[in-house]
């Protein structure tokens, strides 16, 4: 799971990721440990690609599946999106390369040398409505954007 807050104004932001291992028991929930990383010079869809880039290079030796929960739409539908990105170099209607044109292409490569599947997952749900995977990402989401509080004060 990741996730990030970004402060618009100063273009600081903080990524945070929780590796959750498959069959984890629902006790272990307050074991588990939310990483969290400054990122500058970002915005927020540049910030949620740089922190799942990061996530998965902190984990790159992992044999198994990954399956990565996000609540970017980018992220999401970046699979469906590449060919038209290489097929036109990344660039854009405007002929400019698209702003993330490096982190893309980065993104594919890492998705091709790992198994990793993608999930969205709706962010900012109400309490009564959250599943498993919801909670976990309550707190990698509450993680980032109390960096990002704690960086402002």
């Amino acid at each position: 799971m990741s996730d990030g807050s970004v402060n618009t104004q100063t273009h600081v932001g903080f990524g945070a990721y929780l590796i959750v291992p498959e069959n984890t028991p629902l006790e272990a929930f307050e074991t588990l440990h939310v990483k969290v990383k400054k990122f500058t010079q970002t915005s927020s869809t540049k910030l949620e690609l740089q922190t799942l880039l990061w996530a998965l290079n902190e984990v790159k030796d992992f044999e198994e599946e990954i399956m990565i929960y996000t609540d970017s739409q980018n992220i999401i539908t970046l699979p469906s999106r590449r060919e038209r990105f290489e097929r036109n170099g990344y660039a854009t209607k405007q002929k400019k390369i698209h702003e993330h044109a490096a982190l893309y292409q980065v993104f594919y490569r890492v998705m091709d040398e790992m198994k990793c599947s993608l999930m969205k997952v709706k962010g900012h749900k109400q309490a009564f409505d959250k599943d498993v995977i919801d909670r976990y990402f309550t707190l990698v989401d509450r993680a980032s954007r109390e960096a990002l509080r704690k960086s402002s004060l």
